[in-house]
């Protein structure tokens, strides 16, 4: 019968983690992959089919995904990664373009991006093997702040780009509070040449910086991620990519979150 307790396991006691969320932490897949596996009916938990991704698993329980038990759970790890542009953000593309996994230096370990740069866009991706870390790093409530360095044509008025501090409202899309500021001579002298922006902001929506510079009649040619929260793209160049020390991840994320997330100070660094 398939598992559908949402309650407390009864294996020892206690009551475990939500196996969706015991999945993605194996780093086999994304949270919302586990979840979809599941509702495919490819997850079983000690040999029972799940049906729900909210279950309750313990650490003595047997997870196994289309038969195959998860993989040995490693500490979360993070990699600093410089995406080029013309890489898609995405494991496989059924147009058969190229994604950031297709140019990923040889020796990693399976892992996942922490948000998203589209197809055009370049610069700073952060990528861990842990879904965990990922959610965590990507919730709106943790309010990091994604900075970029914004190249647009157009008219610039500096007055516009003071009001997105309240935030701006495009095709019925609400987009939260943004920092904007010109670092050339406004373009009222440059006759609406190229101009350079640095933009940041928290919630990063799908292509929020490129349909808010269209909504103030700017068009954006070149978008390039400087930071993603304490993270900086620093001097890497284009496809170069390199782990954040376990002390530097339990310092940004604070020692109650890191201590919940499993990152240890002693984690195998392997590039």
């Amino acid at each position: 019968m398939p598992q559908d307790t949402t309650g407390p396991s009864e294996t020892d006691g206690t009551a475990g983690e939500r196996i969706a969320k015991a999945i993605a932490r194996s780093g086999l897949c994304s949270r919302r992959e586990a979840e979809a596996l599941i509702a495919q009916g490819r997850v079983e938990l000690d040999g029972a089919p799940v049906a729900s991704p909210a279950v309750n698993v313990t650490p003595s329980q047997a997870i196994t995904v289309d038969g195959e038990p998860l993989p040995r759970r490693e500490p979360p790890r993070l990699w600093r990664y410089h995406k080029p542009t013309g890489l898609l953000t995405t494991e496989r593309d059924p147009e058969g373009r190229p994604t950031v996994f297709d140019r990923l230096p040889a020796g990693l370990p399976r892992v996942m991006p922490v948000g998203r740069l589209d197809l055009s866009s370049e610069g700073l991706l952060l990528l861990t093997n842990d879904g965990g870390l990922k959610r965590q790093l990507e919730l709106p409530a943790t309010g990091w702040r994604r900075r970029y360095r914004v190249r647009v044509f157009g008219m610039v008025a500096p007055k516009a780009l003071e009001r997105l501090r309240d935030g701006i409202e495009v095709d019925g899309v609400s987009y939260g509070p943004i920092e904007a500021q010109l670092d050339n001579k406004p373009t009222e002298r440059t006759g609406g040449a190229n101009a350079w922006l640095t933009m940041t902001l928290r919630e990063g929506k799908n292509r929020e910086i490129r349909r808010v510079c269209e909504a103030l009649g700017l068009r954006v040619n070149r978008l390039i991620r400087l930071a993603f929260g304490p993270f900086q793209l620093g001097a890497l160049k284009p496809g170069e990519v390199e782990e954040v020390p376990p002390k530097v991840m339990k310092e940004q994320l604070g020692t109650k979150l890191a201590v919940e997330l499993g990152v240890t100070s002693d984690a195998h660094r392997r590039r």
